[in-house]
C-alpha cells in the first residue's frame, strides 16, 4: 500500500502503557474509530514471536477499515505479516539498505535537521517524521527540533511530513504555518479513558492545523 498525504493527517503510535484492562487491539479499534488516519505498530520489550502474534491482530484492524500500518524499527516482523511498512529512526538501520529489503512497501523515517531529511528522500523514504517537538514523556532522550526547521525541512522535501512528540490537544495549533502533513500522537491518544472521543477531537485540531 503507498499512500496520499492525507493519511498523515493524525498518525497514531502505539504504546503499552496504559493498556489497563484493554487489549492493544482494542485501543486501536478505538482510535481508528475515532478517525486515526494511519498506525504504527511500536514494541520494545515482546519477543518476536509475540509481536508478530499482535502484529498480525493489528494488521486485521487496519486491513478492514483500510489505513496504513507500519511497524517500528523490525522489518523482520512488517515481512513477516505483510504490513505496509515500516518505520526507522536515525540510529536503526540505514534507510537505503532498508528500501532494498522491504521492496515498494511505505518507508517512514526519523529526521531531526534539514539534511537527515533530505538524505532520506533521496534514499527512498516515503514520508518523514520530525521531532520531538515538544518534551515527550514517551521518549524521554528525544532531541528538539525548533519549529523554524520543521518548517524549513517540510518547504525543502517532496514527500510528506508528520511532527511528532508531546503533541496533544493543547499545542497541535501550535504547528499551524510550518507545512507539516499531520501529527504523531501517543499518549495524548492512548492514555485517555475514551480514546474514540479524544481521538475526534485531535483529528478536528489537526485539519484545523493544516487547513487554517
Amino acid at each position: 500500500m503507498k499512500f496520499d498525504k492525507s493519511a498523515m493527517l493524525l498518525y497514531a503510535v502505539t504504546d503499552r502503557t496504559w493498556l489497563g484492562n484493554r487489549s492493544l487491539s482494542e485501543q486501536v479499534e478505538e482510535t481508528i474509530k475515532g478517525g486515526a488516519t494511519f498506525i504504527q505498530l511500536r514494541e520494545k520489550e515482546l519477543s518476536f514471536e509475540g509481536f508478530v502474534k499482535e502484529a498480525e491482530e493489528i494488521k486485521k484492524l487496519t486491513d478492514h477499515y483500510q489505513i496504513p500500518f507500519v511497524i517500528n524499527d523490525n522489518h523482520e516482523v512488517a515481512m513477516a505479516v505483510n504490513a505496509d511498512g515500516v518505520h526507522v529512526g536515525q540510529g536503526d538501520m540505514d534507510a537505503r539498505e532498508l528500501r532494498k529489503r522491504i521492496g515498494d512497501k511505505i518507508l517512514g523515517v526519523s529526521a531531526q535537521t534539514v539534511e537527515q531529511a533530505i538524505k532520506a528522500e533521496e534514499d527512498g523514504a516515503d514520508y518523514i517524521g520530525v521531532g520531538a517537538v515538544y518534551a515527550t514523556s514517551t521518549k524521554t532522550d528525544a532531541n528538539l527540533v525548533a519549529l523554524e526547521t520543521l518548517q524549513k525541512i517540510c518547504s525543502t522535501i517532496s514527500i510528506p511530513v508528520v511532527a511528532i512528540g508531546g503533541l496533544n490537544e493543547n499545542n497541535i495549533l501550535g504547528l499551524k504555518g510550518t507545512g507539516v502533513d499531520g501529527v504523531a500522537l501517543v499518549s495524548a491518544i492512548f492514555s485517555k479513558l475514551d480514546i474514540a472521543k479524544a481521538t475526534r477531537e485531535l483529528h478536528s485540531l489537526s485539519w484545523e492545523m493544516i487547513t487554517s
